[in-house]
């Protein structure tokens, strides 16, 4: 299973999906219509729409790693922004912005997920089980 970072042909059948769109609405990056997880962030062992195999999928650190930085610089940003306007007192600043960074995370980490395996999709050779030809 080789790397090339030439785009894909869509599979027989199958319209060439956007690795954005299918990735942050957890759709499978082959057909679209499948679901891409099996929990909050479990991949799914298959499409249950074209039988994609999912289970070798592997996003590895680099959604987290986005989120983390992106994630960082907004809250750090607004942090100071507001210290600089409104001086609160410390405790303040920790009640609002440790829980904002928190619920972002989450909400983002499922998406950011997607689109790294909706991408890894578009940009691989080939799937284990899709034997499609380039």
């Amino acid at each position: 299973m080789g790397w090339k970072l030439s785009g894909r042909l869509p599979a027989a059948g199958y319209e060439r999906e956007s690795p954005i769109r299918t990735g942050l609405a957890g759709k499978c990056p082959r057909c679209g219509r499948g679901s891409l997880f099996a929990g909050f962030l479990d991949i799914a062992e298959d499409c249950n729409v074209c039988r994609l195999d999912l289970s070798q999928q592997n996003s590895g650190d680099a959604g987290p790693f986005f989120l983390v930085m992106i994630i960082g610089v907004v809250i750090v940003g607004l942090a100071l922004v507001v210290e600089m306007n409104f001086s609160p007192p410390v405790w303040l600043h920790m009640v609002v912005w440790m829980p904002s960074s928190l619920i972002l995370s989450l909400a983002l980490l499922r998406p950011a997920k997607g689109i790294m395996i909706a991408l890894q999709y578009r940009h691989r050779v080939q799937f284990e089980s899709d034997n499609d030809q380039l």
